[in-house]
């Protein structure tokens, strides 16, 4: 499973000119489910993400969580990052999970973060032609890859 983090002081996703999803302070999360991706995968990264501390202290140093900045998260489902990029010009999406399958990890993974103390997710449109705006905060973005993490 692939994220890449983004704090933000503010973030949305629009489908056909409606909102479906805005937050202020906290994470904007693209994620990617893999074909060999399971539960134990989106267990890891949902702790990981609700738990890295890379919010600024009162001696501006990356020390503190979501939990205790109060920040919200912005999840939406981002196949593109499981390209695989090695052969040629076009990229090929076979690494990525089948569409029920990354559905279901997608909608499992900002559940998980509830359980693990965020206490607002909101989501994209699964599917969806999604258009996201941010405000990145530092800019801070940080690249997780739970195969990096299992090896």
């Amino acid at each position: 499973m692939k994220a890449v983090i983004q704090r933000v002081t503010k973030a949305s996703v629009t489908v056909d000119g409606k909102i479906t999803g805005q937050i202020g302070t906290g994470f904007l999360v693209l994620l990617g489910v893999m074909q060999e991706d399971t539960e134990k995968e989106m267990e890891l990264l949902a702790k990981k993400v609700a738990e890295i501390r890379i919010f600024t202290d009162e001696n501006d140093k990356m020390n503190l969580s979501l939990a205790q900045v109060d920040g919200e998260v912005l999840a939406v489902s981002q196949f593109t990052l499981c390209a695989d990029i090695k052969k040629g010009r076009r990229p090929s999406f076979i690494p990525s999970a089948p569409a029920e399958k990354a559905n279901r990890l997608y909608e499992a993974f900002c559940d998980e973060l509830i359980k693990n103390g965020v206490r607002k997710v909101e989501k994209g449109i699964f599917g969806a032609d999604m258009k996201v705006e941010l405000l990145n905060d530092g800019p801070v973005t940080i690249i997780m890859n739970t195969d990096e993490w299992l090896k």
